[in-house]
């Protein structure tokens, strides 16, 4: 699950965190992949508007998840 995602359908990082209930700083460490927990949770928060995707997260992809961090 893209950031960019996240933040477009919320309106703003101050909304993503409310809607986590974690700190808009939190958010803001993000990068450009959202931690694997919080997009399966960002999923059943939406009701599926946004969707976890497991592929991002595979270890093949190990790369994409160190830019992220």
């Amino acid at each position: 699950m893209k950031t960019a995602d996240v933040i477009s359908h919320f309106g703003k990082k101050a909304n993503v965190a409310r809607a986590l209930r974690i700190s808009r700083s939190s958010v803001s460490e993000w990068g450009d992949i959202v931690p694997e927990k919080r997009a399966a949770r960002l999923e059943k928060i939406t009701g599926g508007a946004l969707k976890y995707d497991s592929a991002l997260y595979e270890k093949g992809n190990k790369q994409i998840l160190r830019e992220s961090d």
